[in-house]
């Protein structure tokens, strides 16, 4: 998959019509990137030109923080879906087991204490919004539905309840952080990993870094696969992960970087992809 993230909107655009003409059809993003309509727009003008076809397409996004609240849940999927010019989305995520203060305004998507640190509510109960995203799929919104970012336990927890079983988790994981034992444990409750920041997070504010955060593209024995076997760092880091049986979304704007990212993918055959949306990713 391919992630444009929190990119300018022109480069947004860039980058899914670099993945589309690419081979990607799996698409990632979210409400709290505020790329969806960028994305969209891209998305209608091969669809009208009839450059795919939306059943070959796989479209993720995820539940905005501020509409965690159960009664929220339906218009925030409604709010994205217009912004996507979609009927459906193909997954919906929990993106983060988080609920932040809901003020009024749907633009307040990260709204801050008076020290500058994530206002959440007051009260929140995951399993209640678990039980609001599978009406959404009773409703036809979305084919399926997933969490971000949520440890064992929380995965646990939603699995004993749900009536709709989640089919991802999508985390960060990548060669300093494996999460080995995240992915036994979903492995064994069905759920599918789905990789992001497979090469570290550069872009990741200072604030959230690690004073010496290591990197995995400069990591010395990834930099000698590559050249030993012809390949670039990321595509190492990509395929480990592929080898792995995990779902790959790497975030980029740089279409040479697209490119170079879904050769990885297309020669790898990753069963539950080809199962799930027989789709290269694009996030």
């Amino acid at each position: 998959g391919v992630n444009p993230g929190l990119s300018l909107k022109d480069e947004v655009k860039t980058a899914v019509r670099a993945a589309l003409d690419s081979g990607y059809r799996h698409i990632d993003t979210a409400y709290s990137y505020k790329n969806e309509d960028a994305i969209g727009e891209e998305l209608q003008e091969y669809l009208k030109n009839g450059k795919v076809k939306r059943e070959d397409l796989f479209i993720v996004t995820k539940l905005g923080l501020i509409h965690m609240e159960p009664k929220q849940v339906r218009r925030s999927i409604e709010m994205s879906l217009k912004k996507l010019q979609l009927d459906y989305v193909d997954l919906y995520l929990i993106h983060l087991p988080v609920t932040l203060e809901y003020d009024g305004d749907d633009e307040n998507l990260f709204p801050l204490t008076e020290d500058g640190k994530w206002k959440t509510a007051e009260k929140s109960d995951l399993l209640q919004t678990w039980k609001a995203l599978e009406e959404l799929v009773d409703l036809g919104l979305t084919k399926s539905i997933g969490v971000s970012n949520f440890n064992i336990s929380q995965v646990e927890r939603i699995c004993k309840i749900a009536k709709h079983k989640p089919v991802i988790n999508q985390v960060e994981c990548n060669i300093y952080w494996p999460q080995n034992e995240l992915f036994e444990a979903c492995k064994k409750l069905g759920v599918t990993i789905t990789s992001y920041a497979s090469f570290g997070s550069p872009g990741r504010p200072g604030e959230y870094k690690e004073a010496e955060e290591p990197k995995p593209m400069e990591d010395p024995i990834i930099q000698r696969i590559a050249k030993k076997h012809g390949k670039t760092t990321a595509q190492v880091l990509l395929r480990n992960l592929l080898q792995r049986e995990m779902i790959v979304i790497p975030k980029s704007v740089s279409p040479e970087r697209i490119l170079t990212n879904i050769q990885v993918c297309m020669r790898h055959k990753n069963k539950f992809q080809n199962d799930l949306t027989n789709k290269p990713a694009f996030i």
